[in-house]
């Protein structure tokens, strides 16, 4: 008989919504226990663009999702600093685009209380010299940028402080219900096969994109639609400022400074599943042919990955088939309140990754009511700490630490990145204190390793050589943490061999496919 664990809140979904959820409760003094299938932004959290919207993308035709994020924006600039570079940001129209859209924006923006400052196309070309010359309009925003990764693990770290509990590579199997409550939900350990419980009070479904398979398996179905957005991640960074088209929001129409790259998308495209997606070429083809119009320096850009996510559009009555047009607004769904589902499950599901914390704030707010808690949110005012478990994805910070520690033993495991065996145990340390076991995916996640030009080629093998001279792994688990890091790194490359791309694959394929008789497919 399994012994369950309890908790008041169990929090499906690791994902910035769900680790935001978890770290608004634990201030509030409201234990929960946060479950993912398998690692913190493994979803769409992980698979953006990183920006932090000033709200002028949605003017036209979102205007409440615009007003959302330019409030939530503001917020996050003071509250979460070190996650975010206030890079600023710029719309630019060029001949042939819509003039009536051009002319009307400003006003749009004034409507959301959004500040724009028109721009000489001289002078915006100036700032930004990768513009096309046919530029015919310009206006500057407060875009910023953001590490979805540094967000989610630091909301994460300070849940825990407080006494959240995280248990990852773990999927939601049954739920028992009787007298339409979730009396027990049982979860499959992803790694090991074995079976664990858990009991809580309140079941808060925020799973993105799975938020319909959660639901249905609770008996509370909602309507989803699964949107893939893929991203083209460059070599170099082009722009200081995030760079937008400034037309109705469609293809290849963004470009976003993150550290050293910058990161150029993103497609719209319906897919009937969220669990087996990856870019592909054609939508490759069309976002470089759509950004090389406003940026003409893309066309001779080295592009070093490609990636993709799956936005969670809750699918309403009368909606149309352009998933575009859907709303990026949040939907806070109390299945207690309805007549069918379990009375103490709750979904929380769309919105973006600017909204994230007034997503976790109002989501929070529902769980207190329905527990009899009064205690107020505290994410509104109080700054999310800088701890040193999310440290290391920050670009920058491993090779100036290694530069100014200047320890000719400290040897760089990671030479794109500049990572060096001190970032790795000290990684190796944290998780090793939650009682997790490392392994080049988990690292990977918590650093820069594997995200430069080689991808992997170069710094999976002296990771992995260095975490078996610690005694982290031994010869029966390496091979497979070896596949799996560069799988992933893969599924990246593939859609992207062309030029230099395809040098690099093919030492790869040499390397690792010869050496390590690894075969990798997409």
């Amino acid at each position: 008989m399994i012994s369950p664990e309890a908790t008041r809140v169990l929090i499906i979904g690791g994902g910035v919504t769900g680790t935001g959820l978890a770290r608004d409760l634990a201030l509030r003094g409201v234990p929960s226990i946060l479950i993912e299938k398998q690692d913190i932004n493994a979803g769409a959290s992980g698979g953006n663009h990183g920006l932090l919207h000033s709200g002028a993308r949605y003017v036209a035709s979102d205007p409440a999702s615009a007003c959302e994020c330019a409030r939530e924006g503001l917020l996050l600039k003071r509250l979460a600093a070190h996650c975010i570079e206030s890079t600023g940001g710029i719309f630019a129209a060029v001949a042939g685009d819509d003039e009536r859209y051009i002319a009307d924006f400003p006003g749009l923006c004034e409507r959301c209380a959004i500040e724009t400052v028109p721009l000489e196309p001289v002078l915006a070309r100036q700032m930004e010299p990768a513009l096309s010359e046919k530029l015919i309009a310009a206006f500057r925003v407060d875009d910023a940028t953001v590490d979805p990764f540094k967000l989610s693990l630091e909301n994460m770290a300070q849940a825990q402080q407080f006494g959240a509990r995280l248990i990852r590579y773990a999927r939601v199997v049954r739920f028992e219900i009787a007298a339409r409550r979730i009396r027990r939900v049982t979860l499959l350990e992803q790694i090991s096969g074995q079976a664990r419980q858990v009991e809580a009070e309140l079941v808060v479904n925020a799973a993105g994109a799975w938020a319909g398979d959660v639901a249905a398996l609770a008996g509370a179905p909602i309507a989803m639609r699964y949107s893939k957005g893929s991203l083209l991640v460059t070599q170099n960074r082009i722009g200081q400022r995030v760079i937008n088209r400034l037309r109705p929001p469609t293809d290849g129409d963004i470009l976003v400074p993150g550290g050293t790259v910058s990161i150029l998308g993103t497609t719209s495209e319906r897919v009937v599943s969220p669990d087996e997606i990856y870019p592909e070429v054609h939508e490759v083809d069309r976002i470089i042919a759509e950004g090389i119009v406003l940026l003409p320096p893309l066309a001779e850009t080295r592009f070093i990955r490609a990636y993709c996510g799956v936005r969670p559009l809750l699918d309403r009555p009368g909606g149309d088939g352009d998933d575009r047009a859907v709303s990026r607004g949040f939907a806070l769904i109390d299945h207690g309140a309805q007549e069918e589902g379990p009375e103490n499950f709750i979904t929380i599901t769309g919105g973006k990754l600017t909204t994230f914390r007034l997503m976790a704030e109002k989501t929070a707010d529902l769980v207190c009511r329905r527990l009899g808690i009064s205690a107020p949110c505290r994410t509104r005012s109080e700054p999310l700490p800088n701890t040193v478990a999310a440290r290391w994805t920050e670009p920058g910070l491993a090779p100036n630490e290694w530069i100014r520690r200047h320890n000719p033993e400290d040897i760089l495991l990671c030479e794109c990145e500049m990572v060096s065996k001190s970032v790795i145990d000290a990684i190796v340390a944290d998780l090793v204190r939650q009682r997790w076991k490392p392994g080049l995916r988990t690292i990977g996640l918590r650093s820069r390793v594997g995200k430069g030009p080689c991808q992997g080629t170069f710094c999976s093998q002296r990771l992995l050589a260095h975490l078996f001279d610690r005694h982290l792994l031994d010869g029966e688990h390496g091979p497979s943490e070896l596949r799996a890091f560069l799988q992933e790194r893969w599924r990246g490359q593939h859609p992207l061999l062309w030029n230099t791309s395809l040098v690099q694959a093919e030492l790869l394929e040499a390397m690792h496919c010869g050496l390590f008789g690894i075969e990798l497919s997409r």
